[in-house]
């Protein structure tokens, strides 16, 4: 039987490749390598977007865009869930039965139309079930 599937949700990966996060960094790539190691790793197309811009924008020292798209490309190897139209809608349903912001609701639609059976996350809260994904805080482990 396959390793259940793991769904990484962006701040975790910007986490893992942010030299200024101490300890978070640490906890972060160990999470992330760990899936590389059993295969078990999932993202969408949103995670992918949002690091690209969190990397090259938002962290305290940012990435060139060659050395983000290396990363980006390696990410690629994981299974990539893209979000259509459909996951669009199913991500409103899930925003307005779980009172959650629309970003955090289409990230939990891809994990669940990936199979995931879990989510690393650290805006959602730790331990809780949505649709059958437990959400898992690394840094709260």
């Amino acid at each position: 039987m396959p390793a259940p599937k793991i769904f990484v949700d962006t701040n975790i990966l910007v986490y893992a490749h942010d030299t200024t996060a101490g300890r978070k960094r640490e906890i972060a790539k160990e999470a992330i390598l760990d899936l590389w190691n059993s295969e078990t790793g999932v993202l969408s197309t949103q995670v992918l977007q949002e690091l690209y811009v969190s990397l090259t924008q938002k962290i305290p020292s940012p990435l060139d865009g060659k050395n983000a798209r290396a990363i980006i490309e390696d990410l690629c190897a994981w299974k990539v869930m893209v979000n259509d139209e459909q996951a669009v809608l199913a991500a409103i349903d899930l925003q307005v039965q779980y009172r959650l912001s629309f970003w955090d609701s289409l990230i939990l639609e891809a994990a669940r139309r990936s199979g995931a059976t879990m989510l690393y996350s650290e805006d959602l809260s730790h331990g809780q079930q949505v649709e059958g994904i437990k959400i898992v805080n690394p840094f709260n482990t």
